[in-house]
Parts: C-alpha cells; sequence; structure tokens
C-alpha cells in the first residue's frame, strides 16, 4: 500500500512539475497576456486528451482488458456476481464489496460451449484442488440458453470460482469478499486526482489574467 501510494504521488509531482515548466516557459517567450492565453489552451488540450483516459479507468473497459471475461478450453465465458440484498442493480466481477447470499452468474459467450456439459465449484480459498472447502458446487449439465446459475452464501476471505467443461480444461476466478484492494483504490485515485491539479492550474491562471484583474477592481469601485 506504501509503496503504490508512494508511486502515485511521485507520478502525480512529475506532472505538476511539467505543467508548470510550460506554462513559465510559454510566459516567457510572449509577453503576458498571450501566454496566459496559451498556457490555458495548452492545459486543456492536455486535459482532452487525458479525459478519455479518465473515463476508460471509471469502467469503460476494452473486451480484451474486461476481468469478468476469460478463456475456458479456448472458448469465451463471462461472470458476473449480484448481491440485490445490498444494491438491486450493481454487479461484481472478482471483487465483491459484501459477505452474505451471492447469486453467481456464468455467461457462456461462445455457442460451442453450450452444448457440452459444464460445471462449477465455488472454494474457499486459492488452490482448485481443495475439494473439502468447497462452499458451492453445481454439477456439470448442458446450458443451451448460454447461463450458468447458482447462489452461495460467502463469508469474508478469499474463493475461487472454478467453471468446469466436460472434455476441455477448465478455468478459474480468484474472488475477493469484503476485501480492500488497496491497489485499485490507488490507481483509481490517480484520475480525479490529476483532473484536480489541472482544474487548479487553470484556475491559477486565469487568476493572474489582465481580465480578472479588471473584473476585481471594477467590482471594488
Amino acid at each position: 500500500m506504501m509503496t503504490v501510494l508512494l508511486i502515485m504521488m511521485v507520478a502525480l509531482s512529475a506532472v505538476a512539475g511539467v505543467m508548470y515548466r510550460v506554462t513559465l516557459s510559454l510566459r516567457m517567450v510572449r509577453f503576458k497576456q498571450k501566454a496566459h492565453s496559451h498556457g490555458v489552451v495548452g492545459v486543456l488540450a492536455i486535459l482532452a486528451i487525458l479525459l478519455p483516459g479518465l473515463a476508460h479507468a471509471h469502467g469503460k473497459v476494452a473486451m480484451e482488458e474486461d476481468p469478468c471475461l476469460q478463456r475456458v478450453g479456448g472458448n469465451l465465458v463471462h461472470f458476473n456476481a449480484y448481491q440485490p440484498q445490498h444494491a438491486a442493480n450493481a454487479q461484481y466481477c472478482t471483487e465483491i464489496p459484501a459477505a452474505g447470499d451471492t447469486f453467481l452468474v456464468v455467461d457462456l459467450v461462445d455457442p460451442s460451449l453450450r452444448t457440452l456439459p459444464v460445471g462449477v465449484r465455488v472454494v474457499r480459498g486459492l488452490s482448485e484442488t481443495a475439494d473439502d472447502q468447497t462452499v458451492a458446487y453445481w454439477p456439470p449439465t448442458t446450458h443451451p440458453d448460454g447461463v450458468v446459475r447458482g447462489e452461495a452464501t460467502l463469508a469474508q476471505g478469499l474463493y475461487t470460482l472454478i467453471i468446469m467443461p466436460e472434455g476441455l480444461s477448465s478455468s478459474s476466478y480468484r474472488l475477493r469478499v469484503q476485501q480492500i484492494d488497496s491497489a485499485t483504490l490507488a490507481r483509481q485515485a490517480i484520475g480525479p486526482v490529476t483532473l484536480l491539479l489541472l482544474l487548479a492550474l487553470i484556475g491559477y491562471e486565469f487568476s493572474k489574467s489582465t481580465r480578472w484583474r479588471s473584473w476585481r477592481v471594477f467590482g471594488r469601485s
């Protein structure tokens, strides 16, 4: 946790330093009013470049980067968990925020899997062979609708959900129930903090503009 936070602080300091040097260079090249104008335009341009990345970090994930999507025997499956007693419309993947009754849904994306018997096992811990730690098991059967559904009561801790298609190699998801993922929280904080820094820089540049100073003088008079 401390390492991640240190890296984040260094990265943010680097961004702030670069933005300051860019603004300072612009002021030295042109006279004050034009330097201010170009500085703000430059910040806005950088902000426009960063915004797609920030949006991506807040949930717009490409299919190949979706942690809920995996291959089982070369075929695609997609996993989601639901806890309607806590949040009616929320869906989760490997990070399940609360303990309790949890609906587990595996979508058999590739149609070829829908003709094969597919079973699912959920074990406590990170070992796929710990049969004595099984907390839920759905024996192999075909699923013409492409959806494997089940319910399990999950306590706080780590789990492994194993998808077992008959005749193919299995695949698994590592589930974290009511756990704090500090690394993920730190990564998610980088985008908002960077955005705040850019907005603060824009506000600082605007506060030095001739128009802003004239408006303040006029308002006081």
